[in-house]
């Protein structure tokens, strides 16, 4: 699928790409509702709702990824609450496999996520991925979220990578098609990024079923 002789680096989405997205929905879908409906002594119906409106007029900015803003705008300590559901937390299959094959080869590895530092600290934690990692960065440090076209301008002033020779893999069409405005020739969609959920078959661009479907097949088989 790729000629990897043609690439240097490859960036990474974390939540639906290296890890499990059934913690990001399980928690959002149903548990903080749950949870805001208890607190706020409220219909459970009702929360669900009242919450979807305030996520959907946030959609696609830097306050919708924010623990803090959300913390602060349900008056609920939302990193705690993801500490309760941190058990969920889980690697995709042949991740570290992959990532291991690319440190091998001296392929840069950066992970590049949206999510707020105070859920990238508690995701790190629970499965030790950064230890495979060249760089770490979350969008909350360049002020934009990565489906902004100026994110990867403020990622190329942080970390050396050609645009022509990286790959860059995520779940998300809408960051693909911001990577590919900023030159990224190599992308991949992630095609089950919840492992409870069906794969999803109407993808714009290459779909990725497996990490273990990008290395050679002598190490296809291998553990980890």
């Amino acid at each position: 699928m790729i000629d990897w002789k043609a690439i240097d680096t490859v960036l990474l989405d974390m939540d639906g790409t290296l890890l499990d997205l059934h913690f990001d929905n399980q928690f959002w879908q149903h548990f903080l509702p749950a949870r805001y409906a208890e607190h706020h002594q409220i219909e459970p119906q009702a929360a669900l709702e009242e919450l979807y409106q305030r996520f959907d007029a946030k959609r696609h900015s830097i306050e919708w990824y924010c623990t803090d803003y959300w913390s602060e705008q349900l008056a609920m300590d939302i990193p705690a609450l993801k500490q309760e559901l941190r058990h969920l937390i889980a690697i995709r299959p042949r991740a570290i496999d992959f990532l291991g094959y690319l440190g091998v080869r001296s392929i840069q590895r950066v992970l590049i996520t949206n999510a707020h530092r105070h859920s990238l600290e508690i995701k790190l934690e629970e499965t030790g991925i950064d230890q495979h990692l060249d760089h770490v960065f979350s969008s909350h440090d360049f002020g934009v979220p990565k489906e902004d076209i100026s994110f990867w301008t403020k990622l190329a002033q942080q970390v050396d990578f050609e645009p022509s020779r990286t790959l860059f893999i995520d779940d998300t069409e809408t960051m693909l098609e911001s990577a590919a405005a900023h030159g990224i020739q190599y992308l991949l969609c992630i095609r089950q990024p919840d492992s409870s959920r069906e794969p999803r078959m109407d993808l714009s661009f290459p779909a990725l079923d497996c990490f273990g479907d990008l290395l050679p097949t002598k190490n296809k088989h291998s553990h980890g």
